[in-house]
């Protein structure tokens, strides 16, 4: 199979497993692109039931193939900060980052974000990574039996990604002023993912900016807790080697460069 027609051949399947969608899906256009975001929004919606060898072989040549030409960038290229040889800061697209671990902000469910096309993190991993792991975190969940609380985290495999793992944590949801408690479960967010890859034997880890999307904790406050907590993880702790602090927009990464003590290139 060509590209396109991995794509007709996964959306065909998506659309009999889930015909109350088919209505829908007659109103995207038939080029590729617009073939390509019906892929991703029937992912989206898709539960976690189990799916045919065959779909499962296409969707991971159809990945790869896109993994390949987004590119990877290995976290053990990138340039540590001048104060600290364990911490590094780095602008872009997390689920290109090659590490041992990179951090999901998730939603209490933990089966990935259900919202078609959503701009968040964790609808853009679970899109890229595969079917696999919303059915790996919803083996997790149901044996769990409730909610993941906030400041807590979980490990599942990356599948699609270039990492080797994904650590799910679910950050606080901020309405009006910031408590102290909202302040200590985003640090404990931090503290639990880094402990979970240091109990995993993971040296490498990547953050994203936990909770300052959709769940609005102020950009600034937020940084300064992921750097002091972090930092003060890695004072007690010789096992993970490198953190990567990943911004994704201008604005985050101006506030870490100033906390961070790093000049602009």
């Amino acid at each position: 199979m060509n590209r396109i027609e991995k794509i007709q051949y996964l959306n065909q399947i998506l659309l009999e497993e889930m015909p109350e969608y088919q209505e829908t899906a007659a109103w995207f256009p038939r080029d590729e692109a617009s073939q390509r975001r019906l892929l991703r929004s029937l992912m989206n919606v898709r539960p976690p039931i189990p799916a045919s060898q065959k779909f499962l072989t296409v969707q991971d040549a159809l990945l790869s193939e896109e993994q390949e030409e987004r590119g990877v960038v290995d976290v053990e290229t990138l340039p540590a900060i001048a104060k600290n040889p364990r911490l590094v800061l780095w602008q872009g697209d997390i689920t290109t980052l090659k590490a041992d671990a990179i951090v999901n902000a998730a939603n209490p469910a933990l089966r990935g974000c259900f919202c078609p096309l959503h701009s968040c993190i964790d609808n853009l991993i679970h899109s890229r990574s595969g079917i696999q792991l919303r059915l790996c975190c919803d083996e997790i969940m149901t044996a769990q039996g409730y909610d993941e609380p906030p400041g807590q985290a979980k490990i599942t495999p990356a599948f699609h990604l270039p990492s080797r793992y994904i650590l799910h944590t679910v950050g606080p949801v901020i309405h009006g002023r910031v408590t102290n408690k909202d302040k200590e479960l985003l640090a404990s967010c931090y503290r639990s993912c880094l402990k979970l890859a240091a109990e995993k034997r993971l040296a490498t880890v990547a953050f994203c900016c936990i909770s300052t999307g959709e769940f609005h904790f102020p950009h600034g406050e937020a940084a300064e807790i992921a750097v002091k907590t972090v930092e003060d993880f890695l004072q007690a702790d010789t096992s993970i080697r490198r953190v990567i602090f990943n911004v994704f927009t201008d604005t985050d990464l101006a506030i870490y460069r100033k906390l961070l003590g790093e000049r602009p290139c």
